[in-house]
Protein backbone atom coordinates (compact mmCIF):
# COMPACT_ATOMS: atom_id res chain seq x y z
CA UNK A 1 0.00 0.00 0.00
CA UNK A 2 2.71 2.63 0.70
CA UNK A 3 4.52 1.59 -2.54
CA UNK A 4 1.03 2.74 -4.45
CA UNK A 5 0.59 5.60 -2.55
CA UNK A 6 4.15 7.02 -2.93
CA UNK A 7 3.76 5.96 -7.14
CA UNK A 8 0.91 8.16 -7.00
CA UNK A 9 2.62 10.81 -5.61
CA UNK A 10 5.24 10.96 -7.82
CA UNK A 11 2.54 11.32 -10.69
CA UNK A 12 1.00 14.17 -8.99
CA UNK A 13 3.99 15.52 -8.61
CA UNK A 14 5.34 15.23 -11.94
CA UNK A 15 2.09 15.63 -13.74
CA UNK A 16 1.78 19.35 -11.22
CA UNK A 17 5.68 20.03 -12.85
CA UNK A 18 4.29 19.35 -16.16
CA UNK A 19 1.51 21.61 -15.91
CA UNK A 20 3.64 24.51 -14.35
CA UNK A 21 6.23 24.18 -17.16
CA UNK A 22 3.41 24.16 -20.08
CA UNK A 23 2.21 27.59 -18.47
CA UNK A 24 5.59 28.89 -19.54
CA UNK A 25 5.59 30.83 -22.36
CA UNK A 26 8.51 29.41 -25.11
CA UNK A 27 11.06 31.67 -26.20
CA UNK A 28 11.29 30.38 -29.64
CA UNK A 29 7.05 30.66 -29.85
CA UNK A 30 7.87 33.99 -29.00
CA UNK A 31 10.39 34.92 -31.35
CA UNK A 32 8.25 33.18 -34.15
CA UNK A 33 5.42 35.45 -33.76
CA UNK A 34 7.24 38.46 -33.18
CA UNK A 35 8.71 37.34 -36.77
CA UNK A 36 5.27 36.72 -38.70
CA UNK A 37 4.02 40.19 -37.03
CA UNK A 38 6.82 42.08 -37.47
CA UNK A 39 5.55 45.55 -39.55
CA UNK A 40 9.31 45.76 -40.59
CA UNK A 41 9.33 42.67 -42.18
CA UNK A 42 6.41 43.06 -44.11
CA UNK A 43 7.59 46.18 -44.80
CA UNK A 44 11.27 44.78 -46.37
CA UNK A 45 8.77 41.57 -47.99
CA UNK A 46 6.53 44.21 -49.96
CA UNK A 47 10.22 46.22 -51.13
CA UNK A 48 11.32 42.56 -52.35
CA UNK A 49 8.30 42.48 -54.56
CA UNK A 50 8.85 45.89 -55.73
CA UNK A 51 12.29 44.86 -56.78
CA UNK A 52 10.81 41.52 -58.54
CA UNK A 53 8.20 43.63 -60.26
CA UNK A 54 11.09 46.10 -61.40
CA UNK A 55 12.96 43.15 -63.14
CA UNK A 56 11.58 43.23 -66.49
CA UNK A 57 11.46 46.79 -66.40
CA UNK A 58 14.50 47.16 -67.79
CA UNK A 59 15.20 43.94 -69.47
CA UNK A 60 12.65 43.44 -72.00
CA UNK A 61 12.55 44.99 -75.47
CA UNK A 62 11.31 48.59 -75.69
CA UNK A 63 7.81 48.69 -77.43
CA UNK A 64 7.96 49.42 -81.25
CA UNK A 65 7.21 52.12 -82.81
CA UNK A 66 3.77 52.51 -84.95
CA UNK A 67 4.29 54.72 -87.78
CA UNK A 68 2.26 56.92 -90.28
CA UNK A 69 2.89 59.66 -92.62
CA UNK A 70 2.48 61.29 -96.24
CA UNK A 71 5.35 61.66 -98.36
CA UNK A 72 5.43 63.68 -101.48
CA UNK A 73 2.33 65.73 -101.42
CA UNK A 74 1.80 68.33 -104.19
CA UNK A 75 1.63 71.76 -102.40
CA UNK A 76 -0.61 73.51 -105.34
CA UNK A 77 -3.29 70.87 -104.47
CA UNK A 78 -2.73 68.83 -101.73
CA UNK A 79 -4.07 65.47 -104.15
CA UNK A 80 -3.11 62.08 -103.50
CA UNK A 81 -3.89 61.33 -107.61
CA UNK A 82 -1.87 63.86 -108.76
CA UNK A 83 1.76 62.93 -108.68
CA UNK A 84 2.82 59.37 -109.20
CA UNK A 85 5.45 60.12 -106.14
CA UNK A 86 2.92 60.49 -103.05
CA UNK A 87 2.62 58.15 -100.86
CA UNK A 88 0.75 56.94 -97.66
CA UNK A 89 2.81 55.75 -95.59
CA UNK A 90 2.28 53.12 -92.49
CA UNK A 91 5.41 51.27 -90.67
CA UNK A 92 6.61 49.85 -87.60
CA UNK A 93 10.20 49.98 -86.00
CA UNK A 94 11.73 47.71 -83.28
CA UNK A 95 15.12 49.20 -81.35
CA UNK A 96 16.83 45.75 -80.09
CA UNK A 97 19.94 46.32 -78.05
CA UNK A 98 23.38 45.54 -78.52
CA UNK A 99 23.60 41.20 -77.77
CA UNK A 100 23.46 40.83 -73.78
CA UNK A 101 23.04 44.50 -72.91
CA UNK A 102 19.58 43.11 -71.72
CA UNK A 103 20.88 39.95 -69.86
CA UNK A 104 23.25 41.97 -68.25
CA UNK A 105 20.33 45.08 -66.83
CA UNK A 106 18.61 42.03 -66.06
CA UNK A 107 21.04 40.43 -63.78
CA UNK A 108 21.79 44.09 -62.07
CA UNK A 109 17.90 44.53 -61.34
CA UNK A 110 17.70 40.51 -59.89
CA UNK A 111 20.40 41.10 -57.48
CA UNK A 112 18.34 43.81 -55.74
CA UNK A 113 16.06 41.16 -54.50
CA UNK A 114 18.97 38.78 -52.74
CA UNK A 115 20.15 41.80 -51.25
CA UNK A 116 16.64 42.75 -50.01
CA UNK A 117 16.46 38.91 -48.91
CA UNK A 118 19.37 39.29 -46.38
CA UNK A 119 18.05 42.86 -45.30
CA UNK A 120 14.58 40.36 -44.14
CA UNK A 121 17.28 37.62 -43.00
CA UNK A 122 18.85 40.56 -40.76
CA UNK A 123 15.89 42.03 -39.65
CA UNK A 124 14.63 39.01 -37.99
CA UNK A 125 18.25 37.74 -35.97
CA UNK A 126 17.52 41.43 -34.65
CA UNK A 127 13.72 40.55 -33.55
CA UNK A 128 15.53 37.74 -32.65
CA UNK A 129 18.04 39.17 -30.38
CA UNK A 130 15.37 41.80 -28.69
CA UNK A 131 12.68 39.58 -28.04
CA UNK A 132 15.16 37.46 -25.98
CA UNK A 133 16.96 40.33 -24.44
CA UNK A 134 13.64 41.19 -23.28
CA UNK A 135 12.70 38.41 -22.21
CA UNK A 136 15.63 37.53 -20.00
CA UNK A 137 15.45 40.71 -18.36
CA UNK A 138 12.10 39.79 -17.77
CA UNK A 139 12.70 36.68 -16.14
CA UNK A 140 15.10 38.49 -13.56
CA UNK A 141 12.54 41.03 -12.71
CA UNK A 142 10.31 38.48 -12.11
CA UNK A 143 12.91 36.65 -9.77
CA UNK A 144 14.10 39.67 -8.09
CA UNK A 145 10.58 40.65 -7.45
CA UNK A 146 10.46 37.02 -5.55
CA UNK A 147 13.58 37.50 -3.78
CA UNK A 148 12.56 40.96 -2.51
CA UNK A 149 9.32 39.63 -1.25
CA UNK A 150 11.15 36.55 0.76
CA UNK A 151 13.46 39.03 2.14
CA UNK A 152 10.31 40.96 3.53
CA UNK A 153 8.70 38.41 4.78
CA UNK A 154 11.71 37.56 6.23
CA UNK A 155 12.00 41.01 8.08
CA UNK A 156 8.00 41.11 9.10
CA UNK A 157 9.14 38.09 10.98
CA UNK A 158 11.53 39.56 12.58
CA UNK A 159 10.07 42.38 13.16
CA UNK A 160 6.93 40.65 14.74
CA UNK A 161 9.67 38.99 17.28
CA UNK A 162 11.57 42.31 17.89
CA UNK A 163 7.93 43.87 18.80
CA UNK A 164 7.28 40.91 21.34
CA UNK A 165 10.93 41.86 23.41
CA UNK A 166 10.27 45.20 23.09
CA UNK A 167 6.81 44.87 25.10
CA UNK A 168 8.55 42.41 27.50
CA UNK A 169 11.33 45.15 27.67
CA UNK A 170 14.01 43.21 25.68
CA UNK A 171 14.83 45.31 22.83
CA UNK A 172 14.22 49.18 22.25
CA UNK A 173 12.45 51.24 20.04
CA UNK A 174 15.57 52.02 18.30
CA UNK A 175 15.61 48.44 17.20
CA UNK A 176 11.97 48.54 16.48
CA UNK A 177 12.55 51.46 14.46
CA UNK A 178 15.52 49.55 12.60
CA UNK A 179 13.63 46.83 11.12
CA UNK A 180 10.72 48.98 10.24
CA UNK A 181 13.16 51.13 8.13
CA UNK A 182 14.45 47.83 6.85
CA UNK A 183 10.87 46.90 5.48
CA UNK A 184 9.94 50.21 4.37
CA UNK A 185 13.25 50.43 2.20
CA UNK A 186 12.72 46.69 0.50
CA UNK A 187 8.79 47.36 -0.39
CA UNK A 188 9.77 50.51 -2.08
CA UNK A 189 12.56 47.94 -4.22
CA UNK A 190 9.54 45.83 -5.29
CA UNK A 191 7.84 48.92 -5.90
CA UNK A 192 10.57 50.13 -8.29
CA UNK A 193 11.41 46.57 -9.57
CA UNK A 194 7.30 45.92 -10.67
CA UNK A 195 7.59 49.24 -12.16
CA UNK A 196 10.11 48.25 -14.20
CA UNK A 197 8.56 44.70 -15.24
CA UNK A 198 6.09 46.77 -16.55
CA UNK A 199 7.84 48.35 -18.47
CA UNK A 200 9.31 45.52 -20.01
CA UNK A 201 6.32 43.61 -20.35
CA UNK A 202 4.95 46.01 -22.26
CA UNK A 203 7.89 46.57 -24.65
CA UNK A 204 7.94 42.51 -25.31
CA UNK A 205 4.26 42.42 -26.19
CA UNK A 206 4.57 45.22 -28.48
CA UNK A 207 6.88 42.61 -30.59
CA UNK A 208 3.80 40.01 -30.60
CA UNK A 209 0.99 43.11 -31.42
CA UNK A 210 -1.02 42.45 -28.67
CA UNK A 211 -2.23 44.73 -25.29
CA UNK A 212 1.01 45.98 -23.25
CA UNK A 213 -0.43 44.23 -19.92
CA UNK A 214 -0.75 40.56 -21.28
CA UNK A 215 1.24 38.40 -18.69
CA UNK A 216 4.28 36.56 -20.10
CA UNK A 217 5.25 33.39 -17.64
CA UNK A 218 9.19 33.05 -18.04
CA UNK A 219 11.40 30.29 -16.61
CA UNK A 220 14.05 31.11 -14.10
CA UNK A 221 17.43 29.67 -15.26
CA UNK A 222 18.85 28.26 -12.53
CA UNK A 223 21.65 26.74 -14.62
CA UNK A 224 22.93 28.06 -17.72
CA UNK A 225 25.22 26.23 -19.79
CA UNK A 226 28.52 27.96 -20.76
CA UNK A 227 30.15 28.16 -24.38
CA UNK A 228 33.80 28.73 -25.37
CA UNK A 229 34.38 30.70 -27.64
CA UNK A 230 36.96 32.49 -29.81
CA UNK A 231 37.51 35.47 -32.24
CA UNK A 232 38.48 33.58 -35.03
CA UNK A 233 35.63 30.90 -34.31
CA UNK A 234 33.10 34.47 -34.32
CA UNK A 235 34.60 35.73 -37.08
CA UNK A 236 34.32 32.64 -39.30
CA UNK A 237 30.72 32.15 -38.56
CA UNK A 238 29.98 35.73 -39.17
CA UNK A 239 31.71 35.33 -42.54
CA UNK A 240 29.19 32.70 -43.60
CA UNK A 241 26.17 33.26 -41.67
CA UNK A 242 25.94 37.11 -41.09
CA UNK A 243 22.87 38.28 -43.50
CA UNK A 244 24.45 42.24 -43.27
CA UNK A 245 27.87 41.04 -44.76
CA UNK A 246 26.15 38.93 -47.16
CA UNK A 247 24.14 41.77 -48.42
CA UNK A 248 27.50 43.90 -48.94
CA UNK A 249 28.83 41.00 -50.88
CA UNK A 250 26.19 40.96 -53.16
CA UNK A 251 26.30 45.03 -53.11
CA UNK A 252 29.91 44.80 -54.49
CA UNK A 253 28.61 41.96 -57.26
CA UNK A 254 25.60 44.26 -57.72
CA UNK A 255 28.60 47.25 -58.90
CA UNK A 256 30.32 45.04 -60.75
CA UNK A 257 27.06 44.01 -63.11
CA UNK A 258 26.37 47.49 -63.17
CA UNK A 259 29.63 48.10 -64.61
CA UNK A 260 29.04 45.87 -67.36
CA UNK A 261 25.93 47.16 -68.16
CA UNK A 262 27.88 50.61 -68.50
CA UNK A 263 30.43 48.96 -71.01
CA UNK A 264 27.37 47.16 -73.38
CA UNK A 265 26.80 51.45 -74.45
CA UNK A 266 29.64 51.15 -76.41
CA UNK A 267 28.13 49.14 -78.60
CA UNK A 268 25.84 50.25 -80.97
CA UNK A 269 21.84 49.53 -80.85
CA UNK A 270 20.24 47.89 -83.91
CA UNK A 271 16.25 49.71 -85.08
CA UNK A 272 14.91 47.51 -87.57
CA UNK A 273 11.80 49.11 -89.84
CA UNK A 274 9.31 48.09 -91.98
CA UNK A 275 7.38 50.56 -94.31
CA UNK A 276 4.47 50.07 -96.77
CA UNK A 277 2.99 52.76 -98.87
CA UNK A 278 0.06 53.31 -100.31
CA UNK A 279 -0.47 54.89 -103.98
CA UNK A 280 -3.65 56.71 -105.91
CA UNK A 281 -4.17 55.99 -109.43
CA UNK A 282 -2.87 59.22 -111.51
CA UNK A 283 -5.93 60.96 -112.19
CA UNK A 284 -4.15 62.86 -115.57
CA UNK A 285 -2.79 59.46 -116.90
CA UNK A 286 -5.45 57.28 -115.22
CA UNK A 287 -2.25 54.59 -114.62
CA UNK A 288 -2.39 52.26 -111.65
CA UNK A 289 0.39 52.78 -109.57
CA UNK A 290 1.75 49.79 -107.57
CA UNK A 291 2.03 49.76 -103.78
CA UNK A 292 5.97 50.09 -102.29
CA UNK A 293 7.39 47.85 -99.15
CA UNK A 294 10.57 48.75 -97.63
CA UNK A 295 12.76 47.73 -94.81
CA UNK A 296 14.93 50.38 -93.04
CA UNK A 297 17.88 49.36 -90.81
CA UNK A 298 19.40 51.73 -88.63
CA UNK A 299 22.23 51.55 -85.99
CA UNK A 300 23.20 53.87 -83.12
CA UNK A 301 26.26 55.98 -83.05
CA UNK A 302 27.96 55.49 -79.18
CA UNK A 303 30.20 58.62 -79.47
CA UNK A 304 30.09 58.90 -75.66
CA UNK A 305 29.92 62.36 -75.71
CA UNK A 306 30.98 64.47 -72.42
CA UNK A 307 31.84 61.05 -71.29
CA UNK A 308 28.81 59.85 -70.22
CA UNK A 309 29.06 56.12 -70.55
CA UNK A 310 32.57 56.89 -69.09
CA UNK A 311 31.54 57.89 -66.14
CA UNK A 312 28.94 55.32 -65.80
CA UNK A 313 31.43 52.97 -65.68
CA UNK A 314 33.51 55.12 -62.97
CA UNK A 315 30.45 55.17 -61.05
CA UNK A 316 30.36 51.38 -60.57
CA UNK A 317 33.97 50.81 -59.94
CA UNK A 318 33.63 53.40 -57.32
CA UNK A 319 30.44 51.87 -55.96
CA UNK A 320 32.82 48.35 -56.03
CA UNK A 321 35.32 50.10 -54.05
CA UNK A 322 32.92 51.68 -51.79
CA UNK A 323 30.93 48.32 -50.76
CA UNK A 324 34.13 45.98 -50.52
CA UNK A 325 35.79 48.94 -48.23
CA UNK A 326 32.47 48.62 -46.00
CA UNK A 327 32.66 44.92 -46.01
CA UNK A 328 36.29 45.44 -44.71
CA UNK A 329 35.38 47.42 -42.36
CA UNK A 330 32.64 45.56 -41.02
CA UNK A 331 34.43 42.81 -40.33
CA UNK A 332 36.64 45.41 -38.85
CA UNK A 333 34.11 46.77 -36.27
CA UNK A 334 33.02 42.94 -35.51
CA UNK A 335 36.13 41.66 -34.48
CA UNK A 336 36.02 44.37 -31.83
CA UNK A 337 32.99 43.88 -30.78
CA UNK A 338 33.55 39.92 -30.55
CA UNK A 339 37.11 40.38 -28.71
CA UNK A 340 35.13 42.67 -26.14
CA UNK A 341 32.22 40.20 -25.96
CA UNK A 342 34.18 37.19 -25.24
CA UNK A 343 36.49 38.74 -22.29
CA UNK A 344 33.16 40.12 -21.21
CA UNK A 345 31.50 36.57 -21.16
CA UNK A 346 34.74 34.80 -19.55
CA UNK A 347 34.20 37.50 -16.99
CA UNK A 348 30.89 37.07 -16.40
CA UNK A 349 31.49 32.95 -16.26
CA UNK A 350 34.29 33.51 -13.45
CA UNK A 351 31.88 35.82 -11.15
CA UNK A 352 28.97 33.51 -11.19
CA UNK A 353 31.22 30.60 -10.53
CA UNK A 354 32.63 32.52 -7.62
CA UNK A 355 29.13 33.96 -6.55
CA UNK A 356 27.65 30.27 -7.04
CA UNK A 357 30.42 28.16 -5.13
CA UNK A 358 31.47 30.42 -2.83
CA UNK A 359 29.79 33.70 -1.57
CA UNK A 360 26.33 32.22 -1.83
CA UNK A 361 26.55 29.08 0.03
CA UNK A 362 28.60 31.05 2.47
CA UNK A 363 25.81 33.63 3.11
CA UNK A 364 22.65 31.30 3.24
CA UNK A 365 25.63 29.36 6.20
CA UNK A 366 25.76 32.96 7.72
CA UNK A 367 21.78 33.43 7.73
CA UNK A 368 21.21 30.09 9.55
CA UNK A 369 24.16 30.77 11.75
CA UNK A 370 22.88 34.46 12.64
CA UNK A 371 19.45 33.37 12.85
CA UNK A 372 20.37 30.74 15.54
CA UNK A 373 22.60 32.78 17.77
CA UNK A 374 19.80 35.28 17.25
CA UNK A 375 17.02 32.84 19.16
CA UNK A 376 18.90 31.81 21.73
CA UNK A 377 19.99 35.70 22.75
CA UNK A 378 23.80 35.59 21.72
CA UNK A 379 23.60 38.52 18.90
CA UNK A 380 21.52 41.40 17.95
CA UNK A 381 18.43 41.55 15.49
CA UNK A 382 20.59 43.99 13.34
CA UNK A 383 23.23 41.29 12.68
CA UNK A 384 20.27 39.23 11.23
CA UNK A 385 18.95 41.73 9.05
CA UNK A 386 22.56 42.19 7.52
CA UNK A 387 22.83 38.68 6.86
CA UNK A 388 19.80 38.83 5.08
CA UNK A 389 20.35 41.61 2.64
CA UNK A 390 24.26 40.00 2.51
CA UNK A 391 22.37 36.62 0.83
CA UNK A 392 19.67 38.39 -0.60
CA UNK A 393 22.29 41.01 -2.57
CA UNK A 394 24.45 37.71 -3.19
CA UNK A 395 21.02 36.01 -4.63
CA UNK A 396 19.77 39.12 -6.79
CA UNK A 397 23.54 39.50 -8.13
CA UNK A 398 23.78 35.69 -9.19
CA UNK A 399 20.53 36.13 -11.15
CA UNK A 400 21.72 39.56 -12.97
CA UNK A 401 24.93 38.05 -13.78
CA UNK A 402 23.19 35.09 -15.49
CA UNK A 403 20.62 37.34 -17.48
CA UNK A 404 23.65 39.54 -18.35
CA UNK A 405 25.47 36.57 -19.74
CA UNK A 406 22.64 35.42 -21.72
CA UNK A 407 21.61 38.74 -23.26
CA UNK A 408 25.73 38.73 -23.97
CA UNK A 409 25.16 35.68 -26.20
CA UNK A 410 21.69 37.14 -27.71
CA UNK A 411 24.56 39.80 -29.38
CA UNK A 412 26.92 37.56 -30.53
CA UNK A 413 24.01 35.50 -32.12
CA UNK A 414 23.20 38.53 -34.05
CA UNK A 415 26.48 39.97 -35.00
CA UNK A 416 26.88 36.25 -36.49
CA UNK A 417 23.91 35.71 -37.75
CA UNK A 418 23.51 32.58 -35.68
CA UNK A 419 22.81 30.54 -33.19
CA UNK A 420 25.61 29.39 -30.73
CA UNK A 421 24.05 27.23 -27.96
CA UNK A 422 22.83 24.47 -30.75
Amino acid sequence: MYSINNSIWVFLFLLLAFNNYAQVDDLDQMIGQAILLSPKIKMLEAKRNAAYSGIDKNSNLPDPVLTFGLVNVPTNSFSFDQDPMTKKIVGVRQTFPFPGKLGAIEDAAAIDTLIIDQEIRDAENEIRKNVSKKYYELSYLKRSIELSKESKLLLQNISKVVSTKYTVGSATQQNLLKVQLEITIITQKIDELESSKKSVLAELNSYLLRDTSTPIKTFHFVEIDFIELTTMQLDSLSRIHRPFLKGLKLAVKKSELKGTVAQKDYYPNITLGLQYAFREQVAATGLQLNNLFSVVVGVTLPFNYGGKVTSKIDEALSMQMFYSQQYAFALQSLQGNFGSAIANLNSLKERIKLFEEGLLPQANQNLTATLSHYQVGNIDFINVIDAQDQLFKIETNVYRLKTNYLKQISDLEFLVGKNLRN
